[in-house]
């Protein structure tokens, strides 16, 4: 599973808003680590303490309850956390000194990966929750309050979705028209590179049923676009309406009859996964958009090997062009690992000349580091930084101008955007592009959820500006 690609470093997200004391007695501040399925974990944590009387504050300070929604998927990423809990922990004391209780939780990956390890060395923390079991939080909470410090890592054996009050509408409408929805989790793939299967478990898939309801539930609160997550989504099998077993193509077919839901996504995928099905989703669904996150992670087929990604430089190049054969207009996202254990320059120019061949939008790319546990962690000839970090630099500067010559192409062209937030500057909305760029326009061009036409005047670092068309 590629979790580099919807990794971002340390970046804090915050589940919810501020609410008046008048309207709870209790409030969580949770800040999410990392990945797009964590933003999606910690709403759905929100929405379960919303059962037990907590409401969601952007502000620690006011915080009854702190949980940190981890992920462990960057180097020292343990390490960070525990730095994190140090800070907390001084606010718990000072609390105490006041008569107020302060409860701190750790979720997530690194919860998984480090276990009853967090509470030795954090004695402040009073819970430890893995990413499958965060639907039992308020008995998990229930203990806690009855003196219980708590390591529930366990995988659960039932469906945590199903164990999982819904959200609100009004909370749903407070986040956005634009939504994530898990539909998958786990991996089954073993790259050697990567945690993910020993902290999130094997695959499991949701059914549809239970993926239409929610994205059903979504629109009906005014969401237009949706991203369906997994740590390889494009392994999803579900159990379909009839019993049967679907694939992801077919579930895009469904999602799409949904009145009110405008655009389909999904990430993250892997090239062995991308069946004729799919395939015919992205030639066929006006609803899925034009862009594609498919990680390589290198261009040399012998590092491929000892990533164990079970596929060439040339199954993703000839993948790559039966998509496109279907719908020209796609752009290509991936992921890519700078300085695994035996990499050569010539292992690396490969991986320059595959991105050559390509022509990315968007990337993602990052020097190795090793994880614990993993056999990639111990395998000879570890490449030294200084040689991981000018590669990285070369690397990254052409996947940067690739970047940059896909913005200016779309200069001059009409393109819809769909309008999501008020824009930073006054007088202006954010939309986004059916590639996934920022589009800046004038706040009177339409309203939040409006899809509009616009023509793009120019371009930014990470955007494009528009007029009405």
């Amino acid at each position: 599973m590629d979790l580099n690609t919807i990794e971002s470093d340390d970046i804090g997200t915050m589940a919810g808003q501020p609410a008046s004391r008048a309207m709870a007695t209790k409030k969580v501040f949770i800040k999410t680590y990392g990945c797009q399925m964590n933003v999606y974990d910690s709403q759905r944590m929100t929405d379960a303490l919303a059962a037990d009387g907590y409401t969601a504050t952007d502000a620690i300070g006011e915080a009854d309850l702190v949980l940190l929604n981890t992920c462990h998927i960057r180097e020292k990423a343990a390490e960070k956390v525990y730095s994190e809990l140090g800070r907390i922990r001084d606010m718990k004391a000072e609390r105490a000194i006041a008569g107020r209780e302060l409860l701190i939780g750790v979720a997530g990956c690194v919860a998984q990966a480090e276990g009853a390890e967090i509470i030795r060395r954090s004695p402040a923390v009073d819970l430890v929750i893995g990413p499958q079991t965060y639907h039992r939080l308020p008995d998990v909470l229930a203990r806690v309050r009855g003196g219980e410090k708590i390591v529930e890592t366990d995988y659960a054996i039932e469906d945590k979705f199903e164990h999982l009050p819904q959200p609100k509408r009004a909370e749903v409408i407070k986040r956005g028209v634009t939504a994530f929805l898990t539909v998958q989790e786990g991996c089954d793939k073993f790259c050697t590179f990567c945690v993910v299967p020993y902290t999130r478990g094997s695959e499991v898939s949701r059914p549809v049923v239970q993926i239409v309801a929610e994205a059903e539930r979504l629109a009906e609160a005014g969401v237009r676009e949706v991203t369906l997550l997994g740590q390889n989504v494009n392994a999803w099998h579900g159990q379909g309406e009839n019993g049967e077993e679907w694939g992801l193509g077919r579930l895009l077919f469904r999602l799409a009859e949904i009145p009110g839901l405008a655009r389909l996504r999904y990430t993250t995928s892997h090239p062995r996964d991308m069946d004729d099905e799919l395939i015919a989703a992205h030639r066929d669904l006006p609803s899925l958009m034009p862009y594609l996150h498919l990680p390589v992670q290198s261009g040399s087929d012998r590092i491929l090997k000892s990533m164990n990604r079970r596929h060439t430089a040339r199954d993703y190049l000839a993948l790559l062009d039966r998509i496109r054969a279907g719908r020209p207009d796609i752009a290509l996202s991936g992921d890519f690992i700078v300085g695994f254990p035996g990499e050569t320059e010539a292992d690396f120019e490969a991986t320059m000349e595959l991105v050559r061949q390509v022509n990315y939008a968007s990337a993602f790319s990052f020097k190795y580091s090793p994880r614990p546990g993993t056999p990639g962690a111990d395998m000879p000839d570890h490449v030294p930084e200084t040689i991981k970090d000018e590669r990285l630099q070369r690397l990254q500067a052409l996947l940067l101008k690739q970047q940059q010559d896909f913005g200016l192409s779309l200069v001059g062209t009409t393109i819809d955007t769909l309008i999501e937030k008020p824009g930073r500057q006054a007088g202006q909305k954010v939309g986004r592009s059916p590639w996934l760029q920022p589009v800046i326009v004038d706040e009177k061009a339409g309203e939040i959820g409006d899809i509009i036409q616009v023509r793009i005047t120019k371009t930014g670092y990470n955007s494009l500006f528009a007029e009405l068309a």
